[in-house]
């Protein structure tokens, strides 16, 4: 259960060793390592502050590492890659027809097949004609999904998805996400909230930037010696020994 012990595994999906990165004089990351396999839920667990958005970013593409490797399906990160990879941020995304377009798809015909699929899969084609100023919160989140999803994505990335979602929207997501984990897509979800984190097949727990305990959640309650105890337990567990 060591952080940057190397998984035994061919092909991972992403592939993160010794990660840094930092915002002018802030360590964000230092010396981040794990990897994700193939049609598994990853989650990401940790405080506000611990890494988790930064890695994401870096995982589409939208920030460079300054030190360490990270590679998407076994390459670096390049537009062609970038292009397999969805991406939901914590703020909510617009028009999900945009992002299409964005990702690529010219073709009107296709693109808007795709777009439709999105929408449906969603649950929002009843208000699909609707602007964006008049949806709630969770319908946002919901497009935020959609625009994630429109270009078929092998790998999606979800930050904080569930944050500010009814209990009954929560978890109608998670049954989305677990389908499509099913069908083949690889799903990496950051968190930090234990309620998401049972979801997942293995966990990272983060904090200032490492990871400072990767498994599955059972093998994370057990470590703790407890037999009763919880998620939260044991990433208070990890976090105690981790401490100065």
């Amino acid at each position: 259960m060591q952080a940057d012990t190397p998984l035994t595994q061919d092909s991972p999906v992403v592939e993160a060793r010794g990660l840094t990165f930092s915002y002018g004089a802030l360590q964000v990351l230092n010396g981040l390592s794990l990897s994700v396999r193939d049609g598994e839920i990853f989650g990401l667990l940790g405080a506000n502050g611990s890494g988790k958005t930064t890695l994401m970013r870096l995982m589409v593409g939208l920030l460079r590492v300054d030190g360490g490797t990270l590679t998407v399906h076994g390459e670096s990160l390049s537009p062609r890659q970038s292009a397999r990879v969805g991406y939901m941020p914590q703020l909510s995304a617009l028009y999900v027809d945009f992002f299409a377009r964005m990702y690529g798809m010219s073709d009107r015909r296709s693109r808007g097949q795709s777009v439709k699929e999105a929408i449906d899969l969603v649950d929002l084609t009843p208000r699909s004609s609707d602007t964006i100023l008049n949806l709630s919160g969770g319908m946002r989140q919901r497009v935020s999904l959609a625009i994630a999803l429109v270009h078929r994505p092998a790998l999606l990335l979800l930050d904080e998805p569930t944050v500010g979602l009814d209990p009954d929207v929560r978890a109608a997501f998670w049954e989305r996400f677990k389908r499509m984990a099913q069908s083949g897509t690889t799903i990496v979800v950051s968190s930090h909230t234990m309620d998401d984190a049972a979801h997942c097949d293995r966990l990272a727990f983060l904090r200032d930037g490492v990871v400072i305990a990767l498994d599955t959640p059972a093998a994370l309650r057990e470590a703790t010696g407890r037999p009763d105890a919880s998620l939260e337990d044991a990433f208070i567990h990890f976090l105690s020994r981790t401490a100065d």
